[in-house]
């Protein structure tokens, strides 16, 4: 092929590619008549010069029909909340976390209704279920929907890459058949992994030989993040290039020494049987998409090794690329698609065009800070935190995964049906895994990561052209203003609220409350949302979220009272940031290591906004206990109420303070034992916010609660609907629901 050729295949993989990528940024998807029409279009350019738009638009038009086929597999509305019987076959591995059990069930069928292709279900002190297992369950039904705050992940956005149309909860079922197929051999070897527990790492080794992450603690995980290193235990286009890698290199050092058989040409069985090994490891860790987008490349760079390297190294990226889209569109949804392929597109650019040959240590250090660098605009763009101990962490682990614990791990579980040694090759992977984690745990104390603040269209430019300046050649000149340009990431100028005015947070935490008030130069958190087991919200949603906001210290942290709801995710934001303050309606009800102090009538002010709280001093149960707060900007007055009840919101009107404001939280999430006639009058509200999760068992907000909000003409604004909420206090506006920012793939 001529350079010519070369030349147009490039670009008109580049114009495929962009049609495919353009789909990750469309508010809604486009009609399926106008999509059609883009198709047609682009097959009737395809003969003519118009070729290269032409590919754009079947690119565009097939990503978009694709994600629509997906939008329409969703559950029906009507099925929403409700409980169905159904059957249907378990698929991948069980995940079994803190007495809940979680799998994706397929081929899902109903007598009452049609359902979608693939379900996320729970199952709350379930039995044990094996992959494979054919089940008759009662499920409580529930389309796809997600917390949508500052800085948290995208659960909807994850459920539709990964095409799951509806979640549940199981309420009970009766096992049909019996486990059998590939996913239940799977699912064997993980229970003798497990049943070996060498060195209590058994869950470490099962993700990186299975791509079963369920057995990794919380704490391991927070490790992995804070040195950025999850991609090492998560089974991704390292560990499947480096088993290729192991089958490719040894039939070439056998070739190099001698000793392969001339009749047999060394390349094309070393490209073959690295391809092969590929396969069969990723068949072993379960085909996801990850798996298949890195066995694809690999295939086809294994393929170009074999034929086409006189074509230069960007074509089989781009062809891969190309590949990995046409196959899974909505692969551009997933954080890893866009840094496995940014990973591999920075070791292009830093080592293509080197002169001469480098030592192991400087190419893999060189590697490592280049990625650490490299990848700095794309993490920001996804929302991820940034590791400053990465380059050293990956320096140390990269080679350690790789040359010592991956192969011990796979060897160990090929022979474990031999007595002793495949048991003891798994005994010295853990060990080693263990000693990893021990170095990379005093790293992440010493260097965690952190989550730079949200930056504008401009510092984001300033960080990315930055980047590419610091991984320039060192004889280009001006090199080092790389450094500078990066400041963007420690000094980010962010708008605060004028002199008496305050910016009001209503974080979406689900069933829970968290609130932030900021004004010119102080922070206050009311409440820090719910933590279920190793699930806290707190450290999930409201400490990303503060970050994200630019929130470096809170001034106070006010936790109404002690429910989980209110209280949980506090110790999270106390380990997350500096807190000169706690205060609480229940002081000594919460973690002592909190050492909060007990709330009662008080008034302050900073930047010119009014602070009040109170506490009902004859409260005889958790929920009378919380402390209100009244916040009031230029007159402007938001009440914030915690769980107080009828009999707590009757002493607070007959304490005598100014209650009448414009934003009232609803008290208790809207139960029906709060928001008493008395209250609302005394407030007169004009617009009520409710903190609550979709479908809770509580029935928040109560229809008699809503009927009298609605009888007072107040506006009603519900997290499930509206996602954390921004109100700008002291100017009568309109608040602004992050949820309204269109996504094509969030439910409305």
């Amino acid at each position: 092929m001529d350079g010519t050729r070369t030349a147009d295949l490039r670009s008109a993989l580049m114009a495929l590619a962009a049609g495919l990528l353009l789909l990750r940024w469309l508010p809604q998807l486009p009609p399926a008549p106008f999509l059609l029409g883009a198709a047609l279009l682009g097959l009737l350019l395809l003969p003519f010069r118009g070729h290269l738009i032409g590919l754009f638009l079947l690119g565009f038009s097939w990503a978009c029909l694709s994600a629509q086929w997906a939008l329409d597999d969703r559950l029906d509305p009507e099925l929403d909340g409700r409980t169905l019987w159904l059957e249907g076959r378990v698929v991948d591995l069980p995940d079994v976390r803190e007495g809940v059990v979680r799998f994706h069930l397929a081929e899902a069928q109903s007598r009452r209704a049609e359902l979608p292709q693939l379900l996320r279900l729970s199952w709350y002190g379930g039995p044990q279920i094996r992959a494979g297992e054919v089940w008759r369950l009662a499920v409580n039904l529930k389309r796809p929907h997600g917390l949508v705050n500052p800085q948290s992940f995208d659960y909807e956005a994850w459920l539709l890459a990964q095409r799951i149309g509806g979640v549940g909860t199981i309420k009970s079922g009766q096992r049909l058949s019996e486990a059998g197929g590939g996913a239940a051999w799977r699912d064997g070897v993980r229970q003798q992994m497990l049943g070996k527990d060498p060195h209590g790492r058994a869950g470490g080794l099962a993700a990186l030989v299975l791509g079963d992450s369920s057995g990794l603690s919380v704490t391991d995980w927070r490790v992995l993040q804070d040195t950025g290193t999850v991609h090492l235990l998560v089974i991704s286009g390292q560990h499947v290039t480096l088993v290729a890698g192991m089958f490719y290199g040894l039939v070439f050092w056998l070739a190099r020494l001698g000793w392969w058989p001339r009749a047999l040409p060394w390349l094309p069985t070393a490209c073959l049987l690295g391809f092969a090994s590929a396969l069969g490891y990723s068949l072993l860790a379960g085909f996801e998409v990850p798996v298949q987008r890195a066995c694809a490349m690999i295939g086809l760079v294994l393929l170009w090794r074999w034929r086409f390297r006189h074509l230069g190294v960007t074509l089989p990226l781009l062809m891969a690329l190309v590949a990995v889209l046409l196959l899974e569109p909505l692969a551009v949804l997933q954080p890893g698609f866009w840094l496995s392929f940014g990973a591999v597109g920075l070791l292009i650019l830093i080592f293509a065009a080197r002169l001469g040959a480098w030592a192991w240590w400087r190419t893999l250090g060189r590697a490592q800070w280049a990625m650490t660098v490299g990848l700095l605009p794309m993490l920001l763009a996804l929302g991820l935190p940034i590791s400053a101990s990465s380059p050293l962490a990956n320096l140390l682990a990269v080679p350690w995964v790789g040359f010592a614990v991956v192969p011990l791990a796979l060897l160990g579980t090929l022979l474990l049906p031999v007595p002793w040694l495949g048991e003891g090759l798994l005994w010295l992977a853990g060990f080693s895994l263990e000693w990893l984690f021990r170095l990379l745990g005093l790293m992440a104390a010493w260097l965690p990561a952190w989550l730079p603040s949200d930056l504008p269209l401009w510092g984001w430019l300033l960080v990315a052209l930055g980047a590419l300046f610091i991984l320039l050649p060192s004889s280009v000149p001006l090199r080092s203003l790389g450094l500078l340009l990066l400041l963007p990431l420690v000094f980010t100028p962010v708008e605060r609220p004028a002199e008496q005015r305050a910016e009001v947070w209503m974080l979406d935490v689900g069933q829970g409350l968290s609130m932030l008030v900021l004004t010119r130069q102080h922070a206050l958190l009311y409440d820090a949302g719910p933590s279920f087991g190793d699930f806290d919200l707190g450290e999930r949603v409201v400490v990303p979220s503060l970050r994200a906001l630019d929130v470096r210290a809170l001034d106070m942290l006010l936790i109404s009272h002690s429910d989980n709801d209110h209280s949980g995710g506090a110790e999270a934001v106390v380990r997350g940031m500096p807190v000169r303050r706690v205060i609480s309606g229940e002081a000594s009800a919460l973690p002592a290591g909190l050492a909060a102090q007990t709330c009662g009538e008080a008034h302050w002010a900073w930047d010119g906004v009014q602070f009040r709280t109170w506490r009902w001093g004859a409260a005889t149960n958790s929920n009378q206990s919380s402390c209100v707060l009244v916040v009031e900007a230029a007159g402007e007055r938001i009440l914030l109420t915690g769980d107080i009840d009828a009999r707590a919101e009757r002493a607070l009107i007959d304490s005598g303070h100014e209650l009448q404001a414009r934003w009232l939280v609803a008290p208790h999430h809207g139960s029906r034992s709060s928001s008493s006639w008395a209250l609302l009058k005394a407030v007169q509200p004009q617009a009520v916010l409710y903190s609550r999760g979709k479908h809770n068992a509580y029935g928040h907000p109560h229809p008699a609660v809503v009927s009298r909000y609605q009888a007072f003409e107040a506006w009603a604004y519900d997290s499930v609907e509206t996602g954390a909420l921004r109100i700008e206090l002291g100017t009568f506006g309109e608040p602004q629901a992050l949820r309204e920012i269109p996504r094509f793939w969030r439910e409305k």
